[in-house]
């Protein structure tokens, strides 16, 4: 099949014209004419997950953040974006981001990390995006049944496999009302308490952030790879939808970059 056939199912559920102004997302690097055999999924391409593909004979990688986020002056193999772009090209491997068109898709990662976490009755957090109907980032939704706080960020712990979680203090003792956004979601924190949770799950919040959920809104960081890892997940199953039978292999090599002793 080619390039521009496998990414089709994507740029139908998560449209280009929904990513925002300074993302990069589409097809960076490679021929969208070109033939491939199988294609491989990940969070970030790395030069692990770049190997990877190699070895599976992949002609393709999407990832969901873009390789190349800010212009290439050079390609002087300084940095590990410069090198895996220049043997994505050398190896004829092509490199595909679906970014922030995914986190704003209607039913996108947001959605789809609210799954997770055992959130029901989702609706949109943020402003409803004028781009498209049903478009928009972060989501808030109710649990079956309310549970004491520290219960439930103990299943968010276990149900994303993080090390651990950076919380505010604890000024609700109980949860009901959870709101969520993938990603650096910390600009959000007033669109959650303004939907009434009790809680606002997300990640790369700075150390202000904390001192400022003080007035009745406790904010869990899960960690920015650790919110995002569900995008491999749902672009297969976006491309698996309407291909049933190409070969797409989900990374074992998109690992988390930051580690913790805890």
């Amino acid at each position: 099949m080619k390039v521009r056939d496998i990414i089709a199912p994507l740029e139908e559920a998560a449209p280009l014209y929904l990513q925002e102004e300074y993302d990069n997302s589409g097809l960076a690097v490679g021929d969208p004419e070109a033939e491939v055999s199988s294609a491989l999924l990940c969070v970030d391409v790395t030069e692990a997950v770049l190997d990877e593909a190699v070895r599976l004979g992949a002609g393709l990688v999407v990832s969901h953040h873009p390789i190349i986020f800010n212009p290439l002056r050079h390609l002087t193999a300084t940095t590990y974006i410069e090198r895996v772009v220049a043997e994505a090209v050398k190896r004829g491997i092509s490199l595909y981001a679906c970014h922030t068109n995914l986190d704003s898709a209607p039913g996108g990662m947001s959605y789809r990390l609210g799954g997770l976490l055992g959130l029901r009755d989702m609706r949109l957090l943020g402003d409803v995006s004028l781009k498209m109907s049903g478009a928009g980032f972060g989501v808030v939704g109710e649990l079956e049944c309310e549970m004491p706080m520290i219960d439930y960020l103990r299943l968010v712990k276990e149900r994303l496999s993080v090390r651990c979680i950076r919380y505010s203090e604890l000024t609700q003792p109980s949860v009901r009302r959870v709101a969520l956004c993938t990603g650096a979601g910390a600009s959000m924190m007033n669109d959650a308490r303004r939907a009434g949770a009790q809680l606002y799950v997300s990640a790369d919040f700075k150390y202000n952030n904390f001192l400022d959920a003080d007035r009745g809104l406790v904010i869990a960081d899960v960690g920015h790879f650790e919110s995002e890892y569900c995008a491999i997940d749902l672009m297969y199953e976006i491309i698996r939808k309407k291909i049933a039978t190409f070969a797409l292999h989900k990374s074992v090599c998109a690992v988390n970059p930051v580690n913790y002793l805890v």
